[in-house]
């Protein structure tokens, strides 16, 4: 699959997440009730959420990853036992948008990584996904839209 790859230059976000450590066959059966818990207590907070759901994973290797799953939020929220504050950097990022499963993602990350390399540039903390389709609403995988960020430095 060919990626159309973008710079942007993003404002660092609010976020409201929790944090795991997972194998990779334990993570979409973790994200649905994960995501739930976070939209709950945005909205009892009156702070969100205020875009889709995003994921960020930092590979521990081993096929494992801690994983950060949530919403942007309005303003960052008072930590709790399961859902806490955090924040999706700002700055330079590659993107691009993969469409298809989720398993077949990696050719996406590829090509974040080479337009990053091919430009001169570093790689500047984890990556994390954008879920612009609802699996429930779209049941078909071969139509999941996800947005992918690379954060680099020039």
């Amino acid at each position: 699959m060919d990626y159309d790859i973008d710079a942007r230059e993003l404002v660092e976000q609010p976020t409201a997440v929790c944090t795991t450590t997972l194998a990779v066959t334990e993570i979409g059966s973790w994200l649905g009730p994960t995501y739930a818990s976070v939209a709950e207590r945005l909205a009892a907070e009156g702070a969100g959420p205020v875009g889709p759901p995003f994921a960020r994973y930092h590979l521990l290797g081993a096929g494992r990853f801690q994983i950060e799953a949530g919403f942007p939020a309005l303003r960052p929220i008072a930590d709790g036992a399961e859902v806490t504050a955090a924040t999706l950097p700002g700055g330079p990022v590659a993107h691009t948008v993969h469409v298809g499963p989720y398993d077949a993602m990696e050719p996406a990350y590829e090509a974040l990584e080479a337009w990053i390399r091919d430009h001169g540039y570093e790689a500047n903390g984890d990556p994390w996904e954008v879920y612009l389709s609802d699996p429930i609403a779209e049941p078909d995988p071969a139509t999941w839209r996800t947005e992918v960020y690379a954060p680099y430095r020039t």
